[in-house]
Order: C-alpha cells, then sequence, then structure tokens
C-alpha cells in the first residue's frame, strides 16, 4: 500500500511537470534525430532495426508482469524518469541543434535491456507527436542510438563492473561504494554510446557523396563540448539514483535482480 501511494503521488509530478512542457514552453527544442534529416531509405534502415528490439520488451513486459503484477508499476515509474530526464534540452552550439541526458544507464540497469529499449520507445513517440522532439519519421534510428545502445550500454557496464569491484580493495567490504562506481559508468558509456551512434546514423544518412569517415567525426566532434560533461552528469545521476534505493529500498534492487539478497542486508 506504501509503494502504491508513492506511486499515485510520482505520477502526479510527472503529470504536472509533463503540462509544464507542454503548455509554458513557448518554443519546442528539437532534440533526438529531427523529422525530415535522413533519407527515407535510412530512416526505414534504422526503423526495420529498431522494430524487433521493441517486440523483445514487449514480450519480457508481458512475461515479467503476468509472473509478478507489481512489475508494471515499477516500469511506469521508469518510463517517467527516462522522460522526464530525456526532455532536459542543453544547446550545443557547435552542432547548431540541442543535446540532453538520456535516462536509459538508469532504466537498463533496473529493469533491463529488454524493457528499458520498450520505455524508450514510448517516451520518444510521445515527445515526437506533443513536443517536437524527434520524429516519426526517425522514430526507429532515435529508438536505435538512445534505447538500444544506451540501454545495453548502461546494463553491460555496469554488470562488468559490479562482477570486479569485489575484487578491488575499497569496495570488497560492502556497502554502496562499489555500486557507486558502478552506476557512474554505467551512466556515462550509456549517455555517450547514445551520440556515438547518433552520429555514426547522421553522418551515413546525409553524407551524400561525401566520405562517411570525415563526416562522422565532425559531427562527433561538435557534440564534445556539450556531451562530454552532459557524461558525467548523467554518470552522477545514476550513480546517485541506485545509491539512494540501495539505502531506502534495497528490497527493490533484489527485487529487480541488481543485487543479491545477502547484499542487500549489508
Amino acid at each position: 500500500m506504501k509503494f502504491q501511494i508513492s506511486n499515485f503521488k510520482f505520477q502526479i509530478i510527472f503529470l504536472f511537470i509533463s503540462s509544464f512542457f507542454l503548455f509554458l514552453v513557448d518554443n519546442a527544442h528539437a532534440m533526438h534525430i529531427s523529422e525530415g534529416i535522413l533519407p527515407f531509405n535510412w530512416a526505414l534502415f534504422w526503423s526495420v532495426i529498431a522494430v524487433p528490439f521493441v517486440a523483445w520488451g514487449l514480450y519480457k513486459l508481458k512475461k515479467l508482469s503476468a509472473i509478478d503484477l507489481s512489475f508494471k508499476p515499477l516500469v511506469g515509474l521508469m518510463a517517467a524518469v527516462v522522460f522526464i530526464i530525456s526532455c532536459m534540452p542543453i544547446p550545443v552550439p557547435t552542432a547548431g541543434t540541442c543535446s540532453h541526458p538520456c535516462g536509459t544507464g538508469i532504466s537498463g540497469i533496473l529493469v533491463g535491456p529488454a524493457i528499458s529499449i520498450l520505455i524508450t520507445a514510448v517516451a520518444l513517440l510521445i515527445q515526437a507527436l506533443f513536443l517536437a522532439h524527434g520524429g516519426l519519421t526517425t522514430w526507429g534510428a532515435d529508438i536505435v542510438s538512445m534505447g538500444v545502445m544506451g540501454s545495453f550500454a548502461g546494463y553491460l557496464t555496469f554488470k562488468a563492473l559490479r562482477s570486479i569491484t569485489p575484487l578491488i580493495p575499497p569496495f570488497n567490504k560492502g556497502g554502496s561504494g562499489g555500486l557507486a562506481v558502478s552506476g557512474f559508468m554505467a551512466g556515462l558509456f550509456a549517455d555517450w554510446a547514445t551520440y556515438f551512434t547518433t552520429s555514426v546514423e547522421l553522418a551515413s544518412g546525409i553524407k551524400g557523396d561525401s566520405e562517411f569517415m570525415p563526416l562522422f567525426w565532425k559531427i562527433l566532434i561538435a557534440f564534445i563540448p556539450t556531451q562530454l560533461p552532459l557524461g558525467i552528469l548523467e554518470g552522477a545521476m545514476t550513480a546517485g539514483m541506485v545509491v539512494l534505493l540501495y539505502k531506502k529500498r534495497p528490497d527493490l534492487l533484489v527485487k529487480m535482480r541488481v543485487l543479491k539478497a545477502e547484499e542487500a542486508a549489508i
């Protein structure tokens, strides 16, 4: 009952913030890959790649929610988190566009890459329809960069570091130190992987008769002044969320298989 009440309060806050973006902001900032940027053949190509991953997320959600009825509210909370975090536009003067944190690092850690991809797909669709962030033709490309690459980068980085931090003396005595380091690097690499993939998508789609690699490096370098510190910021946010859950609700981390029961008891 306590979780249901807090879930309701969070949804109220989420709706309020969403309303702010929808009705109080005069100018929408184009984020992700905007509508019409990619030629049709490349937009279709990335959409074809994205569809199986979204279908995998739907399958996992149906399977896990059938086992645990409380799983869907957790997914709903993560969807709100990803939506709000990825609605924070930061201008990139060197690229003539806006950048933003993604939130897929924390969602990949907590609910796994499959459902994180599904969450991202829904968030991107709502943003494209109502906030002019991204586009419908570029929805597949945005799913691949932010959802697929971001979620897998965050999830795999966290799992890899969690497996080796117990071997490092400062972190082999339990506590939240190892979680903080793993969460920070997961958020960092999830953010950077997203923009690395976005650079690949943009360079391949708009290169025309130009060579791919020079254009790719120009696009990637253009994002560095903003994305370098933004990745560090997202790493800090991800670490903070994981450590907060460890201190306040370790049972949720056990439930979502982020921690083992004996680790939560330490």
